[in-house]
């Protein structure tokens, strides 16, 4: 891959163990690898490709804990724009068993483009149905053309609404079938090695559609590889009612009876928590995938993230599924988390660097990598760059550059390096025809519509 250097930029927030801001900084990269970071009269001056950033802050790039790529396909919908959780969920379904192969690939692509130019370098998927001839495969190949680094989470649910579940009985798979697959993208795709660009994930759905038995099943499946987890906890009300009248004790605590808590584990949105349990999260290693924009959407509720930061809860950023947020953009979410925390916090519950550090360290620190979320020798070389002469920025960017991501509107970026090689360069994406990704999507969006509609 040979050698690259950034150089010149106008402020380098490096994330790293000092938290270092560098004006006029630089970054010089051998391979994939970062090995240098300084002022950027301290770096190398030769490579084999040189990138002047003088009008950008750089930063590391930014990485999504908790998605639903497929679900860009059903951004929007007027029967469900208005509903929570559990009534959205019964109403989409049906329209989501009509997924095929091609709308698998093709939502990734369009979800997996938006995030790579909203600053995403790392983006984690939740994919818990697999109907007709769709696979966890289709969106694998959408993430390894576009070259963003991906963990695929093999999602499942095997509680129909025959059994007690909630979702139909037609989107659900048996335990065999669901480990059998695990099994097969395990040896096919995942890789454990540092600067890895795919990992595969056991993400069992939720409480409310999958078998307890299921559960313990997969985590002992997946620590016995030495894989992570994934799952939805404690995201509604109406969750917590599920599980207190099914388990008799809150969502929580049903993890922890099924052993759904470690360092090797975490939960997306974990909005109702108790003291007890925020307590239990940091000292197991629990994680948290912070979705403010889904939870803001869906009415669901407001996280208690500074309670989570201030007891030593892992706790990564998230734009959740694009059918709960109706977007996939990083630096928006951001935004987004640092606003909600003062809505009931007051204005100082959560800084920009903090809402930054969601979004890059957090994020790594959730999805267990120690090789990303900050500019450092050694580590990947993930990182992004927002041009500051925009007219968004006029007036903020002199103030403050980094700040300035954060407090004013989220803009897409100019520079994207994942894993070494440029993927957004000049605010585009190279050789994606993002033309023909957006008519396709629509025509599959209302193909599949129109077939669930028939079916009703």
């Amino acid at each position: 891959m040979g050698t690259l250097l950034l150089k010149n930029a106008r402020l380098l927030v490096t994330m790293d163990e000092q938290r270092r801001k560098i004006p006029d900084g630089g970054i010089f990269v051998r391979d994939n690898v970062i090995e240098a970071v300084g002022p950027t009269q301290d770096l190398p001056t030769e490579a084999d490709r040189i990138i002047d950033a003088s009008s950008m802050v750089v930063l590391p790039g930014l990485i999504n804990t908790h998605h639903h790529l497929y679900q860009t396909l059903t951004r929007a919908l007027p029967a469900v724009q208005n509903v929570e959780l559990f009534d959205w969920l019964v109403y989409l379904y049906p329209i989501w068993a009509e997924l095929s192969a091609e709308a698998v690939y093709n939502s990734a692509l369009v979800g997996l483009a938006e995030l790579l130019l909203t600053g995403c370098t790392t983006a984690s998927d939740h994919l818990y149905l697999v109907p007709n001839d769709s696979r966890h495969d289709d969106e694998i190949r959408a993430a390894r053309e576009l070259g963003i680094r991906f963990h695929a989470c093999r999602g499942s649910m095997s509680l129909g609404k025959s059994q007690g579940g909630l979702p139909p009985d037609s989107v659900v798979q048996t335990e065999d079938e669901i480990i059998a697959d695990c099994e097969r993208l395990v040896a096919e795709y995942h890789d454990p090695e540092p600067y890895s660009m795919l990992r595969i994930v056991l993400a069992p759905c939720s409480p409310f559609s999958v078998t307890g038995e299921s559960m313990k099943r997969s985590a002992d499946w997946a620590r016995a590889r030495g894989l992570t987890l994934h799952t939805h906890v404690a995201e509604t009300l109406d969750e917590e009612k599920f599980c207190l009248e099914k388990f008799g004790c809150r969502p929580v605590e049903y993890m922890r009876r099924l052993d759904w808590v470690g360092p090797d584990v975490w939960y997306a949105h974990a909005i109702f928590l108790n003291e007890e349990e925020i307590a239990l999260m940091a000292e197991t290693g629990t994680g948290v995938a912070h979705c403010p924009t889904s939870n803001m959407r869906l009415g669901s509720g407001i996280a208690p993230i500074r309670e989570m930061l201030d007891a030593g809860v892992k706790v990564g950023l998230a734009v959740d599924g694009s059918a709960s947020n109706d977007s996939s953009h990083m630096l928006a979410e951001a935004r987004m988390a640092m606003l909600l925390q003062r809505v009931t916090k007051g204005a100082s519950a959560l800084t920009a660097e903090e809402a930054l550090e969601l979004a890059t360290l957090g994020g790594a620190k959730v999805l267990g990598r120690d090789d990303l979320g900050s500019l450092a020798p050694g580590k990947a070389a993930d990182f992004i760059g927002v041009n500051l002469d925009r007219l968004e920025y006029a007036g903020a960017a002199c103030h403050d550059p980094m700040g300035t991501l954060v407090m004013c509107t989220p803009p897409t970026v100019d520079l994207s390096v994942v894993n070494g090689r440029i993927v957004v360069e000049d605010g585009q994406i190279p050789n994606f025809d993002v033309e023909r990704a957006i008519a396709r999507q629509n025509e599959l969006a209302l193909e599949m519509v129109r077939r669930a509609e028939e079916k009703r």
